[in-house]
């Protein structure tokens, strides 16, 4: 089975494309270093020959909400023009547990708006809700951080693999359309602020971690549970601690959260 991966050479696409491929699948990754853009059109309908699914985990590159609607609005609308013409039976894409929660933010309400357009296509779709990667935790902290002080909500927090994510976005797509959304955070529960105290700690990192009701996140405030999945949610395997000991081998990690 054909799956063309968009944003197939990041961090989850590069992943997903080689799961798919090990599998048995023809995963073709899909982005403008490889002559696919989905805000020009360029190389799009070429793309889709063939395929029968597509897996959108590209990212707006500004977190501003007028720059995150116009790439998210433009490139699913690119998308769905070119599977409808390929004939594509089923478009999954990544997006983030509490996007729903989380409306005094400009980038997640731009999500919406992406979840909408998907969900009004004629085109059976998948989505799928991934807790925040253990991979951008260090680019929430810097977003959290005045002076020597990082502030944040200290609410529940179930961060995940970006390994666990591929996976499931992997097993989304093989899978039947589910027209709906489909959960999924690590396997542990923290406390937001008490998880990012370990971190630096791990990290030999002097920030001092404050514990503070009204921080926002993102620019959006926080209940007990916005980041946090339902309890039926699927849950990823790695565990923190034993992403701590293999990321401090020196691999590089990605720069901003989803």
């Amino acid at each position: 089975m054909k799956i063309v991966i968009i944003g197939g050479t990041g961090l989850i696409g590069s992943k997903l494309v080689t799961k798919l491929n090990e599998q048995g699948h023809e995963a073709v990754a899909a982005s403008p270093s490889r002559g696919v853009n989905t805000i020009t059109g360029e190389g799009v309908a070429a793309a889709m020959d063939g395929a029968s699914v597509v897996v959108d985990v590209s990212n707006s590159p500004s977190f501003e909400y007028r720059a995150a609607l116009e790439f998210f609005q433009t490139s699913t609308h690119n998308l769905q023009a070119a599977e409808t013409t390929a004939g594509v039976g089923h478009h999954v894409a990544l997006s983030v547990v509490g996007t729903d929660r989380l409306t005094e933010s400009g980038y997640f309400r731009a999500k919406i708006a992406q979840e909408a357009l998907i969900k009004a296509s004629s085109i059976p779709y998948s989505i799928v809700h991934a807790t925040q990667f253990f991979e951008f935790i260090k680019s929430i902290v810097d977003a959290a951080t005045d002076g020597n002080t990082v502030r944040l909500a200290p609410v529940l927090f179930q961060p995940i693999a970006s390994d666990d994510v591929a996976t499931a976005v992997a097993r989304t797509a093989v899978g039947a359309p589910v027209n709906g959304v489909i959960e999924v955070g690590g396997p542990e529960q923290f406390r937001f602020d008490a998880l990012i105290r370990h971190f630096l700690g791990s990290q030999n990192d002097p920030r001092e971690v404050v514990a503070d009701p009204g921080a926002l996140y993102f620019g959006a405030m926080l209940a007990e549970r916005t980041l946090v999945p339902e309890e039926d949610a699927k849950r990823g395997e790695i565990r923190f601690d034993d992403w701590l000991s293999q990321s401090a081998t020196g691999k590089e990690v990605a720069a901003r959260p989803v």
